[in-house]
């Protein structure tokens, strides 16, 4: 049996937080004014990981990895830290990829 919680409209509440903190932090990156070399990576993998969310199952290993990609893309950018917090948080809600 899997381990699926659901709300009262029927989506999973991890997808909802999820969609949530990817939709702030790419506010918060829209605004953010000053440029930085892996900016485009970082919003490409927010567009993914919101395209996986919205998918409804998203796979583990794939928003983990799009999750690295963002936090090595604007790691350094010290205002979107508590966004990037938030969709870590978010991401960790799906635990653990299965072992291989």
């Amino acid at each position: 049996m899997g381990q699926e919680r659901l709300t009262g409209s029927g989506e999973d509440p991890r997808v909802m937080e999820l969609r949530t903190a990817v939709s702030r932090l790419r506010r918060e990156l829209a605004g953010h004014r000053a440029e930085f070399p892996d900016r485009g990576i970082a919003e490409d993998e927010l567009a993914a990981l919101d395209s996986m969310a919205a998918g409804g199952a998203p796979e583990v290993p794939r928003l983990r990895r799009s999750l690295l990609l963002v936090a090595g893309a604007i790691g350094s950018v010290s205002a979107l830290a508590p966004g990037l917090r938030e969709v870590r948080s978010a991401v960790d809600l799906f635990g653990e990829p299965p072992k291989a």
